[in-house]
C-alpha cells in the first residue's frame, strides 16, 4: 500500500537521527551505526504512523462537522430569505410568559380540584406536599399577573401592540369565515376562507385568555388574600371566586389541550409542532396558506418601499 506520508517521516526521522548523533557520547553528525539507526526508524515510524492515523481521522471529523455547519447554515440562510417575521420579541417574551405560567398553575392546580384522584396524589407526593404546592401555586400566580401587566402595557405603548390588538377585534367577516370553513369541511367549497394576520381560530385563542385571565386573576386574588376579601364582601362572594376559580381552570385546561394544541402543533400540517413561538417566524408557504391577506399586504408595502 502507498505511503503518502513517506516524505514527511523520511524527513522527521533524518532529524531525529542528527538529534541522537548530537546526544551520544563520541559520535559526530551522521556516524551512528546501522542498528541505532533502524532502531530509531523503527520507533519513529511506529510512533508517527499513530501520530497520523489519528490526525488524520480527527482531521476528516472536522471537515466533515465544518461542511455540516456550512449546509445547515446554507439552509438556514435561504429559509430565512423566504420566511416573515410575524411576531416580534416583545410578543414572543410574553407567550412564553403565559404559557409557563399556565403549565405551573395547571399541573399545582389540578391536584386540588381532584384530591382522590391517583395522579393527583402522586403529583402532590412529588411536588413535595400540599405546602411546597402552594408555593409552586403562587409563583404561577405572580408570573400570570406579570404577563397580564406586561401585555397591557405592550397594547397601550407599542405601536405593533397597538395594531395587533385592533386586528384582534371581532368582525362580521369571521362569521362568514366560520361557515366557509365548514362548507370547506364537507366538500361544499372549494376554497378555504382566505384569513388576515389573525384568522377567527387565532381571535377565539385570545378572547379566550383575555376573559379566562379576568377571572382567574380575580378570583384568586379573593382566594389567596380571603381575610382582606372577607372583610369587605359577604361570604358568598369568596364562595362564588371558589367556584369559579376552580370551574375556569378547568375549562382554561380542556380548551389549551383540546383546542389550541391542536390547531398550533397537532394538525397534520404542523405536526410536530409549531416553533414560531420561538423564532417568530413563518415560511412563505406558511404565509400564503394561513394568512394570504397578510401575505399580499405585506408584499404591496415591501413593493411600495422599494418604489
Amino acid at each position: 500500500m502507498k505511503d503518502n506520508y513517506r516524505p514527511a517521516k523520511d524527513k522527521i526521522i533524518e532529524e531525529l537521527e542528527r538529534y541522537a548523533a548530537g546526544i551520544i557520547p563520541g559520535t559526530g553528525d551522521h556516524e551512528l551505526d546501522d542498528e541505532t539507526k533502524r532502531l530509531i526508524r523503527q520507533e519513529a515510524v511506529r510512533d508517527l504512523d499513530a501520530f497520523l492515523d489519528a490526525k488524520t481521522k480527527n482531521i476528516r471529523t472536522l471537515v466533515l462537522r465544518q461542511q455540516r455547519l456550512k449546509a445547515k447554515l446554507q439552509k438556514k440562510k435561504e429559509w430565512e430569505k423566504d420566511t416573515f417575521l410575524r411576531f416580534n420579541i416583545y410578543f414572543r417574551i410574553q407567550h412564553i410568559m403565559l404559557f409557563s405560567s399556565v403549565i405551573i398553575l395547571v399541573i399545582t392546580g389540578l391536584p386540588i380540584k381532584f384530591p382522590n384522584s391517583s395522579i393527583s396524589r402522586f403529583m402532590m407526593s412529588v411536588m413535595g406536599g400540599i405546602a411546597t404546592q402552594g408555593i409552586l401555586h403562587r409563583v404561577g400566580a405572580v408570573l400570570l399577573i406579570g404577563f397580564y401587566v406586561f401585555h397591557t402595557l405592550y397594547t397601550i405603548f407599542n405601536r405593533e401592540g397597538r395594531r395587533d390588538f385592533v386586528q384582534l377585534l371581532p368582525k362580521p367577516k369571521d362569521i362568514k369565515d366560520v361557515f366557509q370553513m365548514i362548507k370547506y369541511f364537507f366538500g361544499f367549497a372549494k376554497e378555504k376562507p382566505k384569513f388576515d394576520r389573525f384568522s377567527y381560530i387565532e381571535k377565539f385563542d385570545y378572547w379566550a385568555v383575555y376573559w379566562g385571565g379576568i377571572v382567574m386573576v380575580g378570583s384568586g386574588l379573593i382566594m389567596w388574600f380571603h381575610n382582606i376579601a372577607l372583610s369587605v364582601f359577604p361570604k358568598y362572594v369568596y364562595d362564588i371566586a371558589r367556584e369559579a376559580h376552580s370551574d375556569e381552570a378547568l375549562l382554561a385546561t380542556l380548551t389549551i389541550v383540546i383546542w389550541h394544541f391542536y390547531n398550533v402543533h397537532f394538525n397534520p400540517s404542523r405536526f410536530p409542532g409549531s416553533l414560531v413561538w420561538w423564532h417568530g417566524k413563518l415560511t412563505k408557504e406558511q404565509m400564503i396558506d394561513e394568512h394570504p391577506l397578510e401575505y399580499e399586504r405585506m408584499i404591496k408595502e415591501k413593493e411600495d418601499d422599494n418604489g
